[in-house]
């Protein structure tokens, strides 16, 4: 659900009957104040009367104990109320309660989204006759005919959308994971593609551990100790890959970075891939890789950037491996290869 920030004020309704249910579910602070006075009056005049005062405190009961069931607007209008009633008590001043933010919540998000590309509204949004919306980029699509009534669209803007999608702040889909952002509606998808707190999953087979890419770290250094092969950054390591087994996994001995080496099959030849479990982030370095197939009539080197991914898949490379002919490896179902990690550009080694 999108949540956007507003700055409760007053909407110039004054005190209600409370018989009207619609008047009450939007009733201002002074009348709450008058009918604390009504009660005091009461009490005044006629002391002993427990039933008269029986019947003010229920008049001043919360809305949801006295109907049964309401619609949803009514319950999300009402505990709006409610905030603002329990604002103004803590400051015993109506201009702070004017000056707090609320939390409005939208059960259908979709009214901030372009109904013709179905993305966030950015601006300007634009306006036919008839009120239907559309963002830039459709309005030039659409040849400036509106797809609902064909009218004309792209010359009038919507300042009133505008204003609610300048407003308006949604949290991080990754928050459970630690991020703390918090930023426009029409800009959340950019934030998530760069993101810190992209959660990772853990390589490991079997093992559905999923969070945030340090938090990964340690749980495979504690939890699958026995299934790693630990190196060190910019030091040559000399691995079996089980060609059965198509997985190995690396773990870096001080920063704990953790790397995946992938074997694919191919006719007559292998491909062996190196990634590194962390998110596609600037805050994330990048790291190069070079390998190693030697043997003894022939050498055969390779070096690349090591692809950050989110979750270890089982479809081929594009890029970023490095293809061995069958011929070095003789059908064996292991294959020896030299490797060496680091940060940074491609290095090379004699």
């Amino acid at each position: 659900m999108a949540r956007f920030s507003v700055c409760g004020g007053d909407d110039g309704e004054g005190p209600s009957n409370n018989n009207n249910h619609q008047s009450r579910k939007r009733q201002r602070l002074p009348s709450i104040d008058e009918n604390e006075e009504d009660a005091e009056t009461s009490d005044a005049g006629s002391s002993g009367e427990e039933d008269e005062d029986e019947t003010q405190n229920q008049g001043m009961r919360p809305e949801s104990e006295d109907r049964g069931s309401t619609s949803d607007d009514s319950d999300r209008e009402v505990v709006i109320e409610e905030r603002r009633f329990g604002k103004f008590v803590n400051s015993q001043s109506s201009s702070s309660s004017k000056d707090s933010p609320l939390s409005v919540t939208l059960l259908d998000p979709d009214v901030l989204d372009c109904p013709i590309c179905c993305e966030p509204l950015k601006i300007p949004i634009f306006q036919c006759d008839n009120g239907h919306l559309a963002c830039t980029l459709c309005c030039t699509k659409v040849r400036n005919r509106c797809p609902s009534c064909t009218l004309p669209i792209g010359y009038v803007r919507c300042r009133a959308m505008e204003k609610v999608i300048e407003a308006s702040r949604v949290s991080c889909l990754n928050a459970k994971y630690g991020c703390k952002e918090s930023t426009s509606y029409g800009n959340r998808f950019s934030h998530e593609q760069v993101c810190v707190f992209t959660p990772c999953s853990c390589p490991i087979l079997d093992c559905h551990y999923t969070g945030y890419y340090k938090d990964l770290n340690n749980h495979v250094r504690a939890e699958h100790k026995d299934d790693l092969i630990s190196f060190v950054w910019n030091t040559r390591l000399t691995i079996s890959l089980d060609l059965n087994k198509k997985t190995t996994i690396l773990q870096e001995e001080n920063d704990g970075h953790v790397i995946v080496v992938q074997v694919f099959r191919a006719l007559h030849a292998v491909y062996v891939s190196v990634s590194c479990i962390a998110p596609l982030t600037p805050g994330v370095g990048r790291l190069s890789c070079r390998l190693a197939k030697i043997t003894v009539d022939s050498l055969l080197k390779q070096g690349f950037m090591v692809k950050n991914i989110q979750k270890v898949t089982n479809e081929h490379p594009e890029d970023g491996f490095m293809l061995i002919p069958s011929y070095l490896f003789s059908g064996n179902d292991n294959l020896n290869l030299q490797i060496w990690i680091g940060h940074g550009r491609i290095f090379v080694h004699s």
